[in-house]
């Protein structure tokens, strides 16, 4: 792990390599031997990963993957001859990943290249944003297997509907890059060449802003969602109502009417 700014422990990783390079930073998953499967272990150094960065003044959140493929998912070599209460343990443990990728503050951006498949498309779609290579597909093969992709299609169907979930759940089949933009499960396809650049622009166009709105406005939009619509703008309209009590919301109303630029108080970290 680099240590740039403040707020950030060292740690020693294993699986993964933690970077911090200005207001960002990278978590990238570094076992290319194992196309970047999800054993516990890698599991557990992701979650320390991301609650470290979620606790520090980055301002945002890339997800990567070293090695030819994204992450090929589960690691089965945990899963064979596991009994139930190791497996309903190495699903929660994912649950709780995929969980907090969505309530650190920053935008998590995945940076998709090669295979996502399984937990790994998980990943994808448990980010907030993602930007894929043309040469990325996306597939939850266990329709044609025999484990089926139950925990996978959770996050995967949030993101492309009941149809196209049905599909690529039953099916086992890949997707490519093209279908998965037209499918709601990234928002970029980029050359290779260009997907740093692509990464590095979204992330910094989506990082704009007062970071404390930007962290309350993450998890309102995760808690309303999935609300039907009267109770979504009933809670939306007590959020809304409160954050305009804020200091960066008076200050950025403020510097709109004074026609210059806001100043924005630093994020309170744990």
């Amino acid at each position: 792990m680099t240590e740039q700014g403040h707020k950030l422990r060292p740690v020693d990783f294993e699986h993964i390599c933690f970077d911090r390079a200005g207001d960002f930073v990278t978590i990238t998953m570094n076992r290319p031997k194992r196309r970047n499967a999800l054993s516990m272990a890698h599991m557990r150094e992701l979650i320390t990963a991301f609650t470290l960065a979620g606790q520090s003044d980055a301002l945002g959140i890339v997800l990567a993957g070293n090695g030819p493929v994204f992450s090929a998912g589960h690691d089965f070599a945990d899963v064979v001859g596991a009994d139930l209460a190791a497996v309903r343990a190495l699903l929660a443990t994912c649950t709780e990943l995929m969980t907090l990728m969505q309530s650190v503050p920053q935008p998590v951006v995945a940076r998709v290249h090669g295979l996502a498949t399984a937990a790994g498309c998980q990943l994808v779609a448990s980010a907030d944003l993602a930007v894929a290579s043309e040469n990325a597909s996306f597939a939850a093969p266990g329709g044609k297997g025999g484990w089926f992709c139950h925990t996978p299609m959770v996050a995967v169907a949030r993101n492309v509907g009941r149809k196209r979930a049905a599909e690529l759940a039953y099916s086992g089949d890949a997707i490519d890059a093209a279908t998965a933009l037209d499918w709601g499960l990234v928002n970029r396809v980029v050359a290779e060449a260009q997907l740093d650049e692509a990464v590095a622009g979204l992330l910094r166009r989506v990082t704009r802003g007062s970071p404390q709105s930007k962290g309350i406005g993450k998890q309102a939009l995760y808690t309303q969602i999935d609300l039907d619509q009267a109770k979504a703008y009933g809670y939306a309209i007590e959020v809304m109502a409160a954050t305009s009590q804020l200091p960066d919301a008076r200050e950025g109303m403020r510097a709109f009417l004074d026609k210059r630029e806001p100043h924005w108080q630093a994020k309170t970290t744990g």
